[in-house]
This record gives structure tokens, C-alpha cells and sequence, in this order.
């Protein structure tokens, strides 16, 4: 009984595992999401983000420094896996994020892997009337 149980649960981690599209042994793909623009303190300079569950992104969320901007994607932190986190060159290393805030100009990068498919909204707080939304989309 106990060498079929063995059996059963490597086969289904097999089995599980391929469902992740990504390859984990190739570089991060690099996502550029921009809060504001010369043009308008509203822009972003994207709207929609597609990934793939498995595989490595570094996204990089930038402020221009032109409104206090609060990034808020909770359900989409809750569905990916932190590598690490980096500001200004110090690395932070957390298990998940709850909102990130820029009150002037900056830089945050997450180095992350998705690890549930689906969508998930992200928001800029108090700025939603003004088009500051969008959705991660996980394949």
C-alpha cells in the first residue's frame, strides 16, 4: 500500500506541474508599467499585463512623481510567488505585498512567477474615475 501511495503522489505532482506554461531556467521577462506621463498625471502607460503561470517577470512600476499614487493589486499579490523586491538598489525579500505607494517620484521593481491562472484588477487608489485601472490576465 505505502509503494502505490508513492506512486500516486509523484504522479500527481507530475501531473500538476505540467500545467505551468513558463520555463523558470529562461531570464525574466521585463513588464514596464508607467503612473503618469508629461502629457497627463493620469496616464499609465498600460493598461492590461498577460503572463503565464511558471514563468520569471520583473515588473517595474514607475511614478513620475506628478500625484501621490497608491498601487493597489491584493488579489493579484495573492497569486504570485515573491522573489524579491527592489527599491532604490536595496533588495526586500517578502512574502507577499499589500499596496504599493509612491508619494513622489520612484522606482519599484518585483521579481515574481504567477502561480494561479485568472484575471486580476489592479487599481491606482482614489484615481479609478480618471482611467487609472487595468488587470493583470494569467495564463
Amino acid at each position: 500500500m505505502t509503494n502505490f501511495l508513492t506512486i500516486l503522489f509523484i504522479n500527481l505532482g507530475f501531473f500538476t506541474f505540467s500545467f505551468a506554461k513558463g520555463d523558470l531556467a529562461l531570464r525574466s521577462k521585463k513588464i514596464v508599467l508607467q503612473l503618469g506621463s508629461e502629457k497627463s498625471d493620469y496616464d499609465m502607460s498600460t493598461n492590461e499585463i498577460k503572463l503565464e503561470t511558471g514563468k520569471a517577470y520583473r515588473l517595474e512600476i514607475s511614478s513620475l512623481g506628478f500625484k501621490e499614487y497608491e498601487f493597489e493589486a491584493e488579489e493579484f499579490f495573492e497569486n504570485i510567488w515573491i522573489r524579491k523586491i527592489e527599491v532604490e538598489g536595496v533588495e526586500i525579500k517578502v512574502p507577499s505585498i499589500k499596496e504599493i505607494e509612491f508619494d513622489r517620484e520612484g522606482e519599484i521593481e518585483i521579481n515574481f512567477v504567477p502561480i494561479r491562472t485568472g484575471e486580476f484588477d489592479f487599481e491606482i487608489e482614489g484615481l479609478t474615475n480618471k482611467g487609472m485601472e487595468g488587470k493583470f490576465i494569467i495564463e
